[in-house]
């Protein structure tokens, strides 16, 4: 779709850290994090919101997210992450994308009230994508067996 940041992207048309460049989707930080390690996980091919996505779809969307979301939390770290999806209202970009976001407790995120940050530097954001990248499992591994951090 002509004029869509995230089909540049996913393209190669538009730069961005990748952490995940598959057939079907593709992943990578977002410029404007909630915490270091906040993925973008985006399909290919244009669709606007989740509604709009091919049923067909759906499975291997949410089995790269699945994946992504095992990344953050061992890349980065962290107790856990949260997944959202926006669909229209408070949709940035009018393509669908699924956010991983690492979390840990007490990390001061409440309610949909979030605060932004930046990173450091370009060269900070190549090293986060660099780990979640490392840390991504391989294709039809559901990170069952993955070490999680407990309470």
């Amino acid at each position: 779709m002509a004029d869509c940041v995230f089909c540049d992207i996913a393209a190669g048309r538009a730069g961005a850290c990748l952490v995940l460049d598959e057939e079907e989707t593709v992943a990578f930080l977002d410029r404007r994090p909630l915490f270091p390690g906040h993925v973008l996980v985006v399909t290919r091919a244009h669709h606007a919101t989740l509604a709009d996505l091919p049923a067909a779809r759906v499975g291997p969307l949410f089995a790269a997210v699945q994946r992504v979301a095992v990344a953050v939390t061992a890349a980065m770290d962290a107790d856990g992450t949260f997944v959202a999806m926006n669909n229209g209202v408070s949709q940035s970009v009018a393509h669908l994308h699924v956010h991983v976001v690492p979390r840990r407790r007490g990390d001061g995120l409440r309610g949909f009230f979030w605060p932004r940050s930046r990173y450091a530097d370009d060269e900070e954001m190549a090293e986060v994508a660099t780990r979640i990248a490392a840390a991504v499992p391989p294709r039809g591994a559901s990170g069952a067996g993955r070490p999680v951090r407990g309470p």
